[in-house]
C-alpha cells in the first residue's frame, strides 16, 4: 500500500488505505495469485533433510486448501466455527488457515509447546469444533478431549493417527473445487490468545481485514516491501502474530515466497546458515534471537547472506545491537511495535529517515498513535504516558472473545490503550519505556527496565539480562538484575561489583542494580519476551518466606 516517497512526511500525506468492504484472506493471499499463468509462482519453500527444498506454488495451495475446506465442511464446520491449528512452520499450517478463511470460519492458532492446560483453556474458551495437529502434539489433545465436548473432530497431518482422519489421505479423496464464502471486512477470521503475562489469556478476535491492516506495518520497516527477488523468513512460530501476521500472510498477499523452517529450539548458527543457503532477503528476527546471534563469531565471513531488510520488535534493541547489526549484515535493523490486539503501528525505516537508537520510530502511515494519560487525553511531546492507537483502524481487533468487560476496559474514548508506557518526542518518534506492570518505582523515581537491560548487555561478560523491581522498605523498590553470563565466564562477587559499577557509571545512581543474581536462563513467554513478572513474583515469595 505504501507509495514511493522521498520523506516520511511525504509518505504520510500520500498514503491511502485499501480495504474493500468485502474481502477474504484466502482469496487475497492465495486464490487471486493462482489465476492464469501466475499459478506456478512459488509461495512456500520447505527445506528438506540433507539439503534441497520442496516448493509449493500458489496453484498447489489453492487446490489443497479447497480440498481441506471440503473436508472440514464434511466434518460439520460452518461459518463462524473455530478451527484449532496446532502445527509449526509447515505447509499444512498455511493450508489450514486458508481453508478456514474460505469457509468463513475462525482460525485459532495454537503453539506447539503449549502444555495440556494451556491447550484446554484455549480450546474450551473458544469453543473450537475441530483441530488440525501433528503426531507430536496429538497425545496432548487426546488427553484433554473428554473435557472438550464441543471439539468434534481431530485431523492429523503425519505419523500414526490412531484411527483419526489422516490429513493428506483425506485430502486426496476430496474435491479440489470450492467457492469461498463471501465475507465482509469485519467478519471474524482469526482468534489469537494473548500470552497471558497478567491473568488468564484473552482471545483477540480479528476480522478478514486484518492482513490488509498489517500491510503498511510490514512494508515500512522492510524498506518498501515487496521488491523483486524478496523472500521472507522468521524463526517466530506461525502460531503467533509475529510469525503469522508479520511474515506469512503479508508475504503471500504480495505473492512473495516464504521459507518455512521446522527447527525446534532456536540455534543462532543454524539461523545464519539457513538464511544464507536459501537466499532469504527479508527477515523478522526478535530481539532475543538477535542477542543470541550476536554471540556467533564472525558470521559475515562464514555465511554469505542476501538480506535486504531485517525487522525486529518486542523489546528495545539499543545502540550496541544496532551497531552489531550493521557490522554483521551491512544494514540497519528496523524496529517496530505493536501487540496482538493492534499490531505494527510504530516502526522505523532507515531508508527514509535516520535511525534513533533507543527509539522505536514513528507512526506507520495509516495509523494515529499518541501518548495519553489514564483518561485518554493526548499528552504533549516529551511527557511520559501510555502508548495509544486511535480507532477506527484496520489492524485493530474486533473484540476480546466472550469478554465485553475486558474489551471496554481496553479503550478510553476512541483510544485503544496498549498498557505500555512510552514517550513521544517533538519529531514524532516514540520510545518504549516498559509494560505498566514492569515499571520500577524506587526512591520516587519511575524506572523502565529496558534501559537497564540494554546497559547490562553492553558488559562483555553478559549474554542476557532482565531487570525487575523488588520490594524494599526504604526505597519502595530496588532494581535487581538477573544475568546470564557468556560462555567461559564464572559468577563471583568481584564480577557483581564490576557490573554494578558498569551500570551506575553509564546510567544513573538510582538505576543501577543493587542486587544481582546469576542464572542459567531467563523465563520467556512463547513469543520470546522476558517474563519479568515471574522473576518479580519469585522474589516477593522468597522475601515473604524469610519473614515468616
Amino acid at each position: 500500500m505504501l507509495p514511493r516517497a522521498n520523506s516520511y512526511d511525504e509518505l504520510r500525506r500520500a498514503f491511502r488505505w485499501d480495504v474493500p468492504a468485502r474481502c477474504n484472506i484466502a482469496v487475497d493471499c492465495c486464490d487471486r495469485h493462482a489465476e492464469g499463468g501466475a499459478a506456478d509462482r512459488v509461495a512456500l519453500i520447505e527445506p528438506e533433510a540433507g539439503g534441497g527444498a520442496r516448493r509449493w506454488t500458489f496453484g498447489m495451495l489453492r487446490r489443497q486448501s479447497n480440498r481441506l475446506a471440503n473436508v472440514l465442511q464434511a466434518h460439520g464446520v460452518a461459518r463462524g466455527d473455530r478451527i484449532g491449528i496446532l502445527l509449526g512452520q509447515q505447509v499444512e499450517t498455511a493450508l489450514s488457515h486458508l481453508a478456514a478463511y474460505k469457509l468463513g470460519a475462525v482460525a485459532l492458532p495454537l503453539f506447539g509447546l503449549f502444555g495440556e492446560d494451556a491447550l484446554e483453556y484455549r480450546l474450551r474458551d473458544s469453543g473450537a469444533r475441530t483441530a488440525v495437529t501433528n503426531a507430536a502434539n496429538l497425545p496432548k489433545l487426546l488427553a484433554i478431549r473428554d473435557r472438550l465436548p464441543e471439539l468434534r473432530a481431530l485431523i492429523v497431518t503425519d505419523g500414526d493417527t490412531g484411527g483419526l482422519p489422516s490429513f493428506h489421505e483425506t485430502l486426496e479423496r476430496a474435491s479440489d473445487a470450492f467457492v469461498p464464502v463471501d465475507t465482509a471486512a469485519d467478519d471474524p477470521a482469526l482468534l489469537i490468545y494473548t500470552s497471558g503475562t497478567t491473568g488468564p489469556p484473552k482471545g483477540a478476535l480479528h476480522g478478514q481485514r486484518i492482513v490488509r491492516g498489517h500491510l503498511p506495518g510490514v512494508e515500512f520497516p522492510h524498506q518498501f516491501f515487496p521488491q523483486p527477488g524478496d523472500l521472507m523468513w522468521t524463526p517466530a512460530d506461525w502460531a503467533w502474530a509475529g510469525g503469522l501476521l508479520d511474515i506469512l500472510l503479508p508475504a503471500l498477499h504480495h505473492g512473495v515466497p516464504v521459507l518455512a523452517s521446522r527447527t525446534g529450539k532456536f540455534d543462532p548458527e543454524e539461523a545464519f546458515a539457513l538464511m544464507a543457503a536459501h537466499g532469504v532477503r527479508n527477515a523478522f528476527l526478535p530481539p532475543t534471537a538477535l542477542k543470541m546471534m550476536r554471540q556467533v563469531p564472525d558470521p559475515r565471513s562464514r555465511h554469505a547472506h542476501a538480506l535486504r531488510s531485517i525487522g525486529s520488535g518486542g523489546e528495545s534493541l539499543g545502540a550496541d545491537l544496532l551497531d552489531w547489526g550493521r557490522e554483521a549484515f551491512g544494514l540497519t535493523i528496523n524496529e517496530f511495535y505493536g501487540q496482538t490486539e493492534c499490531n505494527l503501528v510504530l516502526a522505523s525505516c532507515a531508508g527514509l529517515m535516520p535511525s534513533k537508537p533507543g527509539w522505536i520510530g514513528r507512526a506507520v502511515p495509516g495509523h494515529v498513535v499518541a501518548i495519553v494519560d489514564a483518561d485518554g487525553n493526548e499528552l504533549p511531546a516529551d511527557t511520559p504516558g501510555e502508548i495509544a492507537v486511535r480507532r477506527p483502524d484496520p489492524v485493530m481487533f474486533l473484540e476480546y472473545w466472550n469478554n465485553p468487560e475486558a474489551t471496554a476496559a481496553k479503550f478510553a474514548g476512541d483510544w485503544l490503550l496498549t498498557g505500555d508506557s512510552g514517550v513521544r518526542d517533538a519529531e514524532g518518534n516514540f520510545r518504549f519505556v516498559g509494560r505498566g506492570d514492569d515499571i520500577i518505582t524506587s526512591s520516587g523515581y519511575r524506572i523502565g527496565p529496558g534501559e537497564i537491560e540494554e546497559c547490562l548487555m553492553r558488559h562483555p561478560a553478559v549474554a542476557m539480562a532482565a531487570a525487575v523491581g523488588i520490594p524494599d522498605p526504604v526505597r519502595t523498590e530496588i532494581v535487581k538484575a538477573f544475568v546470564v553470563l557468556r560462555e567461559g565466564q564464572r559468577p563471583s562477587a568481584t564480577l557483581e561489583d564490576e557490573i554494578r559499577a558498569f551500570v551506575r557509571t553509564r546510567l544513573a545512581a538510582h538505576e543501577y542494580p543493587r542486587a544481582i543474581a546469576f542464572v542459567d536462563d531467563l523465563p520467556m513467554t512463547a513469543t520470546g519476551k522476558i517474563r519479568r513478572r515471574d522473576l518479580r513474583d519469585a522474589e516477593v515469595a522468597q522475601q515473604q518466606a524469610q519473614q515468616q
